[in-house]
């Protein structure tokens, strides 16, 4: 009898499941066609999204960072373009947006997380996309492109509306790579950077906090820590951030981050998701609390780990496990450790890279090995290991292939405790 594994979405974590699970099928069963993996996705544009960071300085252009979803899949995987209208999981069914109802033995969650912009008043007012903007989706990075081109000086915000939000050091290098852009123009006195964000401090974990605080420090850029915006007042001669406590920070230009949100399906689909449309996860086996068939992965989940791409990474191969697992009716082992680490752009040629999971936050030391890249500190091999990253996003995350000496839990070797 066919086994039917249905993939909401086709973005990272959608894609390397897929393939993984394919592959493993493929090889691993005497007839594959035994396990039919289909992968929905509402359009056939698939976007590296870490490359959205680059655009706006003239780093990247939309050519280079989005390629058609159905060409990352392996052979024998179908790929649905369709809209989503719920999933019924009662009847084990999904419902796409044209009527058509897709049966599964197995559902995965890869829908990822949406830019929420009505949450915020003002924000896509009179004088978005002109004195305000996003670069977490390509229309506002590419406008960005050619404002940051024009301001000559004056102020400039980046702000984090609400957590949780993809890539939370994405901001932070929105701000470094600002230093380095108008350092490069010749006019970085004449520009005065400010980074608002909801946090206490600079992120979420204090050692790497403390240690991205003072590159701010060092970089002249102004920390305004626990902002939480309530309104954005984007025209006219005092454009301005109003927060919830009355505080205000006014901007010449402003680079928005909007709160994020589950998939609006989920919304609509019973019992599969919380109030913000983030779907409630195991946070070891990847399997929701929704149901025993139903899994998810990446930033669609609840799990307390950065929505970041590594982590869907590391994810991908506990959740491939447990979808074996579950289908060959073994108990499912709780081995995903929320690793995660992630490149910090700092400009000027160099980057950071930070290394955690659930209980271990970002230390100092290398990666993933003591004679690895290092760790809370700016290099050019960093930097470089950024930019090679997004070969590496194409040809060996997405295919599903290992990585020799990195795998889903976090390297102990190399890192000072402190």
């Amino acid at each position: 009898m066919t086994k039917q594994i249905v993939i909401l979405g086709g973005g990272t974590g959608g894609t390397l499941v897929a393939n993984r699970l394919h592959k493993h099928f493929k090889h691993h069963r005497a007839d594959h066609d035994t396990v039919q993996i289909t992968v929905v996705d509402r359009d056939d544009h698939h976007m590296y999204q870490p490359g959205l960071l680059f655009v706006p300085f003239g780093l990247a252009q939309h050519s280079e960072i989005v390629r058609p979803r159905k060409a990352q899949l392996h052979s024998g995987v179908e790929f649905v373009e369709s809209g989503i209208d719920h999933v019924d999981k009662d009847r084990d069914t999904v419902v796409l947006e044209n009527g058509r109802e897709l049966a599964y033995d197995v559902l995965v969650i890869a829908t990822g997380a949406q830019l929420a912009f009505d949450e915020t008043e003002g924000l896509t007012g009179p004088g978005w996309n002109e004195h305000v903007f996003t670069f977490y989706d390509i229309i506002g990075a590419t406008g960005l492109e050619t404002a940051l081109s024009e301001f000559e000086g004056g102020k400039l915000v980046v702000n984090v509306v609400d957590m949780p939000i993809k890539c939370p050091v994405a901001p932070l290098e929105f701000c470094f790579l600002a230093d380095w852009y108008f350092t490069e123009r010749g006019i970085r006195d004449k520009v005065e950077i400010t980074y608002a964000t909801p946090l206490d401090g600079a992120f979420t974990k204090p050692v790497a906090s403390a240690a991205l605080s003072d590159l701010l420090e060092e970089k002249g850029i102004h920390l305004v820590t626990e902002f939480n915006t309530g309104e954005v007042v984007g025209d006219g001669d005092d454009r301005k951030l109003i927060g919830y406590d009355g505080r205000e920070v006014p901007f010449d230009l402003a680079v928005i981050i909007p709160m994020h949100s589950g998939a609006d399906y989920v919304g609509r689909s019973e019992g599969l998701g919380d109030d913000l449309n983030f779907v409630p996860t195991n946070k070891a086996t990847l399997q929701t609390e929704a149901k025993t068939n139903i899994f998810a992965i990446g930033d669609a989940t609840n799990v307390p780990a950065s929505k970041a791409g590594s982590v869907t990474h590391f994810e991908g191969e506990v959740l491939v496990d447990s979808i074996i697992r579950f289908i060959e009716h073994r108990e499912l082992q709780s081995t995903y450790d929320g690793h995660a680490n992630c490149f910090i752009e700092t400009g000027f040629g160099k980057a950071l890279l930070i290394d955690f999971n659930y209980t271990t936050e970002p230390l100092p030391g290398h990666f993933p090995t003591k004679v690895g890249m290092p760790l809370l500190k700016e290099s050019r091999m960093n930097h470089l290991g950024k930019l090679m990253f997004q070969w590496f996003y194409w040809h060996a995350l997405l295919p599903g292939r290992d990585v020799p000496g990195i795998g889903a839990d976090m390297p102990e070797h190399g890192k000072e405790h402190v």
